[in-house]
């Protein structure tokens, strides 16, 4: 067995079994598809059994080679996964929608994977109800995908914001490690997310959507993806108490699931209340609401400060948790409200959450980095450690945050560069760099709320589809596959 083989096939065997995996959520449409005799039914039993076999045949090929996976194992699994799983996800949308283009089918499975919510789809109210629920399960998979990620994968990095949580977080957290093992803490927090996720959909239909409605929605609301049924998005209802259900379980999906788990095992609200990055989160997040608010009344975009209070709280909250639900096209809005709104999708939501975006622990330690420069260039000799809730950073972390920021910064540039050269005018051009790189879906101009991504060409197309799988794998977790020193043996 040559070194390759040794590498690379144990990898392609647990990829395999992950395809056959995903080839059972395929069921959900499919049961959807023949209860309500829609017209897609016959493209799922293809799509499942092109992704099943395919999957199968992967695993059985390489079984042979199974062994435990090494940690740098886990760098090229994870990339695989998020790249090879949406291929498969577009089948059910090719094999029904044949006017679909493999580019527009794989961008719109990526956006439901990654969370990110943009869409290449339009005349939504009218696709058979399968597709919408298959395009709504996906966020939800993806969601349940990434507190894996923030739990066994990202913290090998040292940059991955789980990790970072990890090591700055307040005592409860740090001292008790959720549990001894990986899976117990996957297991703990899936059971808050499926949790959190009944809660929602009962609370969505008891707001007054229908049953499919709030399932569809469910799925979406605690993914932080922004895909809806309905080309209006939230507009479709024009419903205040459903976008308060909204709001509550956004704003819950956006803080560290680890805080959830403690709470809940601890049986105490006060867990909350001890999280430095949570309380920031849902500090900064309302703040901004209520400036946008009192903006929107200023500049009398809205005939009295009740309805503009009701609109930037529940479009603000979308965009700073990286949902991107909309209930108005606030790109119709002065300028400094949704720009405002596109710099808190870039770091307002918690690590160990299922929004995007670099982080609140990680624009909590740049900006107490900062303030300790300032101290050390007036008090030279000063020993003066950056603290977190009580805990000192070491200077590796920080270090590792501002390489983080480097490259996070240098990407937005190089992905805004691409869709400028390719013709794309620079509003509609950066925003849609950052929209998809913290996977947040709309953006502004051509992107905005009112309109999708169906406007940009095939290239700028996969420019954003690769942004939103950096974003989401939070850039070096794909990165690192690119330099010579991961392949070395």
């Amino acid at each position: 067995m040559n070194a390759f083989a040794r590498s690379t096939f144990p990898i392609l065997n647990v990829l395999g079994a992950v395809i056959v995996m995903f080839a059972g959520t395929m069921l959900v449409p499919l049961a959807v598809a023949h209860v309500g005799g829609d017209a897609a039914l016959p493209a799922y039993d293809n799509a499942i059994l092109i992704t099943f076999g395919a999957g199968a045949a992967l695993f059985v090929a390489t079984r042979r080679y199974r062994r435990d996976l090494l940690p740098r194992d886990g760098f090229l699994l994870v990339a695989l996964v998020w790249t090879v799983l949406p291929a498969f996800a577009t089948l059910p949308l090719l094999l029904h929608l044949e006017e679909m283009s493999f580019t527009d089918a794989y961008f719109e499975t990526m956006s439901g994977l990654t969370t990110t919510g943009s869409t290449v789809m339009s005349g939504l109210d009218h696709l058979p109800l399968s597709i919408n629920v298959w395009r709504h399960l996906l966020v939800w998979i993806g969601g349940m995908g990434i507190l894996v990620l923030a739990v066994a994968i990202l913290p090998l990095l040292g940059v991955g914001g789980a990790q970072a949580f990890k090591a700055e977080s307040t005592g409860p957290l740090k001292e008790t490690k959720l549990t001894p093992r990986i899976r117990e803490t996957a297991k703990g927090l899936y059971t808050i997310y499926f949790a959190l996720s009944a809660a929602c959909f009962l609370s969505y239909r008891a707001a007054g959507m229908q049953w499919q409605e709030a399932f569809m929605m469910m799925c979406t609301t605690m993914g932080l993806g922004g895909f809806a049924p309905y080309d209006a998005n939230f507009a479709h209802w024009d419903s205040q108490l459903i976008e308060s259900v909204a709001v509550v379980f956004m704003l819950l999906a956006g803080l560290n699931f680890s805080i959830h788990f403690l709470a809940w095992r601890r049986r105490s609200l006060g867990v909350y209340l001890t999280d430095p990055e949570g309380k920031a989160f849902v500090g900064v997040t309302l703040t901004a609401v209520l400036v946008i608010a009192a903006f929107l009344a200023w500049n009398q975009v809205y005939p009295d400060f009740g309805t503009a209070f009701r609109h930037a709280l529940f479009n603000t909250v979308s965009i700073a948790t990286t949902t991107g639900y909309s209930s108005v096209d606030y790109n119709q809005w002065p300028i400094f409200a949704p720009a405002l709104m596109l710099l808190l999708c870039c770091f307002a939501s918690c690590a160990g959450s299922t929004g995007g975006g670099i982080k609140m622990i990680r624009a909590i330690i740049l900006h107490k980095q900062a303030l300790r420069e300032f101290t050390r260039i007036l008090h030279p000799r000063v020993i003066n450690p950056v603290r977190v809730g009580g805990r000192t950073i070491e200077n590796n972390v920080i270090f590792a945050v501002l390489a983080f920021m480097l490259v996070y910064g240098g990407s937005i540039i190089v992905f805004t560069l691409l869709l400028l050269f390719s013709g794309v005018d620079v509003i509609t051009a950066f925003t849609a760099v950052i929209a998809s790189i913290n996977n947040t879906g709309p953006g502004l101009n051509q992107v905005g709320p009112a309109s999708n991504y169906a406007v940009l060409s095939d290239f700028e197309t996969w420019v954003c589809t690769f942004a939103m799988l950096i974003g989401r794998l939070e850039l070096f977790a794909v990165l690192v596959l690119f330099t010579p020193a991961f392949w070395r043996k």
